[in-house]
C-alpha cells in the first residue's frame, strides 16, 4: 500500500513511515493537484477533509477521511480499515523525514554525528539513505511503542503483531 496524505495529517505520516509504508506528504497542494497525484501514482488518498474525501470517491480513488483525534485513533481506523500492521520492523521501515529507506549503521560509522552520551547507551542504529538522519532507539522508543499498542487495542483483538503473530489487546 502507498498513501498520500494531505497537510492535516502530518504526524500521521511519519508514523506510517516508520511502520514500512511508502507515503507521500504534501502540505501546499489543492485539491486538484492531490486528486491528481493519488490518481496518477495510484496512491490511497488520507484526509481529514471531507470535501476534498468526497471529490476524490467522486472520481473513483481510494480514499479514507479520517477521523481519530490522536494518533493510536487514526492509526487504530487504518488497521481496522485496511488491515496495516501495527508493528515497527526497522527491516522495512521509512525515514520518518524523507520517506527513504533506512538501513543498519555501524556505531564506529557514525560516531562522531551522534551525542557522547547517546554512543554510551546505545549499540543500534540506522541511518537514511536519502538524507542521512541517523536514527535509535531513545527514550522516545517507549512512548511510541505505548502509542503502537494503544492502537493495536482500539482496533481490536484481531489485529496481530507481526513479528511474534500473536494478538494484541
Amino acid at each position: 500500500m502507498r498513501f498520500l496524505v494531505d497537510g492535516m495529517l502530518g504526524k500521521l505520516t511519519r508514523w506510517l513511515r516508520m511502520l514500512g509504508y511508502d507515503v507521500e506528504y504534501h502540505n501546499a497542494l489543492n485539491d486538484e493537484e492531490l486528486i491528481a497525484i493519488a490518481g496518477r501514482e495510484g496512491r490511497i488518498l488520507l484526509t481529514r477533509d471531507l470535501d476534498l474525501y468526497q471529490k476524490a470517491k467522486n472520481r473513483g480513488l481510494n480514499a479514507l477521511l479520517i477521523k481519530g483525534r490522536n494518533e493510536a485513533e487514526k492509526l487504530a481506523e487504518l488497521a481496522k480499515t485496511l488491515k496495516i500492521r501495527l508493528e515497527i520492523d526497522t527491516a522495512i521501515s521509512r525515514c520518518p523525514k524523507c520517506n527513504s529507506k533506512i538501513r543498519p549503521i555501524k556505531k564506529e560509522e557514525i560516531i562522531d554525528r551522534i551525542p557522547e552520551s547517546t554512543s554510551r547507551f546505545y549499540d543500534e542504529f540506522w541511518i537514511c539513505t536519502k538524507c542521512g538522519q541517523i536514527y535509535w532507539h531513545g527514550s522516545h522508543w517507549r512512548r511510541i511503542n505505548e502509542t503502537l499498542k494503544l492502537a493495536r487495542k482500539l482496533a481490536g483483538e484481531g489485529v496481530e503483531s507481526r513479528k511474534t503473530g500473536e494478538s494484541s489487546g
